[in-house]
């Protein structure tokens, strides 16, 4: 473990679901349309939306990968042309994983004083059942009780585990917000994605139809979260002839260059479209992104600015800068994202424990060689602590 001289705060940190996460508190006359298990071919599938769900390759997670067994591939260290090789062994699921009070005791070993905790099936499971509208709702609503029941929205006020939200209804949507309020939630999680409309067609996330929903975030200081997953841009894949169901580790080299940025455009549409400047008090953390993306978006943003700038409300750039925080790869240029966005604005995020993650999650820090003490303990505490409590 890395000695920082300060307990740090992890921007990505997961669990790993219950195998009855979107079952326990979902009505079982709705189990067909949500989520429901079943054996095939001698193996327990998931089943979303009556199909065989691929997000994970195994969403019981037992057993499950070693911590940061991937680093080295993630790092471009080792060349191997099939991932399942590079993740050795797996173990079977340690406790921490499941259950808070584990996982509390994981954290001081750590060094960890507090994190942010992100599903792992979770993300990938709205894409998959947004043709059905009313489904995906009640298994959402229904996740969410289990996240509060298991997990709990501010557990000891060290676990800030995030609720999930989809604006495809959005008095549920409200109604929802309301409940995760009552509970003490600090961050919320939504897809980084244009919005299914339930009549075939879709609507941007600052679509006036939202407004209510951004007017309560910003009232209540909220942090919202965007975490990478399956954002349903299969259409760009099978546009170039690529199979189109989002398959976690299935590497495919030419998806992985092609342009797409679910999360810039995410960004583009809450500031291009005023939401982020008419409620400042929301703030949005990238999470599992990268920041890749960030100088492609930072410079469409001057230029759009520049050709059309009475259709801003300010200066978009000066926007993001405000309210925008980046939890970058390990990996990634990070001295060139803080000269791009400020140390103010990075978060460290470690993703454990996940095999593509770090295997002790203050070794982030070995990346920050370079950096002042006080921009490192900023990125490493300061700067994710502060998106814990709710802006006024």
């Amino acid at each position: 473990m890395a000695e920082l001289g300060f307990k740090a705060f992890d921007a990505d940190n997961h669990y790993y679901e219950a195998e009855d996460a979107f079952i326990r508190h979902v009505d079982p006359s709705m189990h067909k349309r949500c989520m429901q298990w079943a054996e095939v071919d001698g193996r327990k599938r998931l089943l979303v939306g009556g199909k065989i769900n691929r997000f994970i390759p195994n969403p019981t997670f037992d057993p499950v990968a070693r911590p940061g067994c991937l680093d080295d591939y993630f790092r471009g260290r080792v060349a191997k042309d099939d991932i399942v090789a590079a993740f050795g062994e797996l173990v079977p699921i340690p406790a921490e994983y499941r259950d808070r009070a584990a996982r509390l005791e994981v954290m001081d070993r750590q060094g960890l004083e507090a994190c942010f905790m992100f599903p792992t099936l979770g993300v990938g499971m709205e894409t998959s059942l947004e043709h059905d509208t009313e489904a995906m709702l009640a298994a959402f609503a229904g996740f969410n009780r289990w996240v509060e029941e298991d997990w709990g929205f501010a557990h000891e006020d060290r676990i800030f585990t995030a609720g999930y939200i989809s604006l495809a209804d959005v008095d549920r949507a409200l109604d929802e917000l309301d409940w995760m309020i009552e509970r003490d939630v600090r961050v919320v999680n939504m897809r980084p994605s244009s919005v299914p409309d339930g009549a075939g067609g879709r609507r941007s996330l600052g679509h006036p139809a939202h407004d209510p929903f951004w007017k309560k975030m910003n009232r209540h200081g909220i942090t919202l979260a965007m975490h990478s997953g399956d954002a349903g841009y299969d259409f760009l894949s099978r546009y170039w002839g690529i199979t189109a169901e989002f398959e976690s580790f299935r590497q495919n080299a030419l998806k992985s260059m092609l342009t797409f940025s679910p999360i810039s455009d995410a960004l583009a549409s809450l500031i291009g479209e005023g939401v982020l400047s008419e409620h400042v008090n929301i703030r949005v953390a990238t999470i599992e992104t990268g920041s890749e993306w960030v100088q492609p978006l930072l410079k469409k943003f001057d230029k759009t600015y520049r050709q059309q700038t009475h259709m801003f409300a300010e200066d978009p750039i000066e926007v993001f800068n405000r309210q925008v925080w980046v939890s970058p790869y390990y990996e990634d240029d990070l001295h060139d994202l803080r000269d791009k966005i400020g140390a103010d604005h990075m978060l460290f995020g470690s993703d454990w424990p996940h095999a593509e993650g770090l295997a002790e999650p203050t070794a982030f820090v070995d990346d920050l060689e370079g950096f002042s003490d006080a921009d490192i303990e900023k990125i490493m505490r300061t700067n994710g602590l502060a998106l814990t409590q709710r802006a006024v």
